[in-house]
């Protein structure tokens, strides 16, 4: 039942925009105080029943008190109508939880067509072509997302100057990937190519590794966390995967690559943790059901070169994969079955290796398309915009980097900027971590980090963007801190009263 309080989050973040409009620092404290208190309480495993019926109650008391959202001819009636009209995965996701009519023969859950990604991509067109310049897309996703990026520009949210950390312990090793743990803020793990995963924490000061992960007997190539952080998975050069328990570092099962390959990379299906895919040096993608060890039946597909890279879609039906020739595949993926179908490829370019792809469903006027973020190796950055239900993918621009033989990854910001433009992160073999502006014509670049002293492979956002991990093929990883813009004293006085005037604001879980 996380998506209530997720639900729960999006309305109060709809109307964080109506609380103290000039004192954005409160509203920005406001919501995250509001996060914090709502995943201490998801866990507390309360009857859906009544956290659906906490979900309506917290509506009606919050119009009560800022005016309804169906206000005529204001900009919530405009939000109220595109919300009912586009519902979110999470909304979907509720649906595949809840309603029985979701289950398939024999219990199995069938996936409810909601939309498509041609009907996504032209309501959020429409959201932003019929709103006023420079106003916000009333969307329970974009309020949520504008107030806790804290109402500030592009560069202020991207402004990362100085290091808070730096991990060493894989120095002279490659570390291909690094990750924060899901909605979490200083939990980071990486992977090294001497054959270990470290798992990191870094509050309280000074940042420790909290223990090394050891069973692999080659290099770690990928791991992912899963959506509760409970375990991890990785692959390896030794045509092996691996399952850890992350709370103590326990290996609970090893299983073999179905082909004895070795194995490049993986990641979890996201609705069905118990599921992962798995690419490897015989050009073939797997489908692992990681409770029996075994393969799924169906869950196998052939590429044309080494799997080097997967990422699937938010709702979990669309996975992509990318191979060293140059290829990028979409395959349909059965819910219920776990059997992937092939649909569509598509040439990057020929015989230059996909080395990292990233999904995004962005609900934005910045980016009204569900996008695909692509490394290859010929020096750009590629972003693609998929355009219907079976993955095709369209070129919509490329960013300038400099890649020709290392596997660098790429990332979309967790949080977007609603003043202006829409980031992405990506490593590069110039030694520096580049940010750019999707949206922005002419000088895309916001940022760029210096301090590496080796091509940079991976970089990694925590939950809040408020700290940056990057690694590189020496074995470094460097943890960077996003500067933070001092209050005066004034605006401190008045964060601190409207704060204690907002203590029977609503019930706090």
């Amino acid at each position: 039942m996380a998506a209530v309080w997720q639900q729960v989050l999006a309305v109060d973040a709809r109307y964080n925009a109506y609380r103290t409009p000039t004192f954005p620092q409160f509203r920005t404290q406001y919501i995250r105080r509001r996060s914090q208190l709502l995943r201490e309480n998801a866990k507390a495993g309360h009857p859906p029943a009544l956290r659906r019926q906490y979900l309506r109650l917290r509506g009606q008391l919050l119009g009560q008190r800022y005016g309804p959202l169906s206000e005529p001819g204001s900009a919530r009636a405009y939000s109220n109508s595109i919300v009912r009209s586009s519902r979110t995965t999470l909304d979907r996701m509720e649906d595949f939880e809840d309603d029985p009519r979701a289950l398939g023969a024999r219990g199995h859950r069938r996936s409810v067509s909601r939309g498509s990604y041609q009907l996504q991509a032209q309501m959020n067109r429409a959201v932003y072509e019929d709103r006023p310049p420079g106003s916000v897309v009333p969307t329970s996703a974009a309020e949520a997302s504008r107030a806790m990026a804290g109402d500030t520009s592009l560069s202020e949210n991207y402004a990362f100057a100085g290091m808070y950390h730096v991990f060493d312990q894989h120095v002279d090793e490659a570390v291909p990937r690094v990750r924060f743990a899901n909605d979490d803020r200083h939990r980071l793990a990486c992977c090294s190519l001497d054959g270990s995963i470290s798992l990191c924490q870094l509050v309280p000061a000074p940042p420790t590794v909290l223990r090394v992960l050891r069973g692999h007997t080659r290099g770690v190539s990928d791991f992912a966390w899963s959506l509760s952080n409970d375990i991890l998975v990785s692959t390896s050069l030794d045509a092996t995967m691996r399952i850890w328990a992350s709370e103590d570092g326990r290996c609970i099962r090893e299983i073999p690559d179905p082909d004895g390959a070795e194995l490049l990379c993986c990641t979890f299906q996201p609705v069905n943790n118990n599921l992962t895919v798995v690419g490897n040096a015989k050009h073939n993608v797997h489908v692992m059901n990681i409770s029996t060890g075994k393969k799924v039946k169906g869950g196998t597909s052939k590429l044309t070169g080494r799997v080097l890279a997967l990422s699937f879609d938010a709702p979990g039906r669309l996975l992509w994969a990318g191979d060293d020739r140059g290829s990028v595949f979409s395959f349909l993926f059965d819910m219920a079955t776990g059997k992937l179908t092939k649909a569509k490829r598509l040439v990057v370019h020929e015989g230059s290796p996909v080395t990292s792809i990233s999904a995004r469903s962005w609900v934005s006027r910045e980016a009204r398309d569900p996008s695909l973020l692509i490394n290859a190796c010929l020096n750009k950055l590629l972003l693609y915009r998929v355009v219907d239900n079976e993955g095709t993918l369209q070129l919509k621009r490329s960013f300038p980097i400099e890649q020709s033989s290392h596997p660098v990854r790429s990332i979309f910001c967790p949080l977007m900027s609603f003043r202006q433009g829409a980031c992405v992160v990506t490593g590069s073999e110039d030694m520096c971590v580049h940010f750019f502006d999707v949206e922005r014509a002419a000088k895309a670049a916001v940022n760029k980090l210096q301090g590496h002293s080796a091509p940079v492979l991976d970089v990694s956002f925590n939950c809040d963007e408020s700290l940056l991990a990057s690694s590189d093929a020496s074995g470094m990883v460097i943890v960077w801190r996003r500067e933070q813009k001092s209050l005066t004293l004034g605006e401190a006085r008045c964060c601190f009263v409207r704060t204690r005037q907002s203590a029977v604001d609503g019930p706090r879980w």
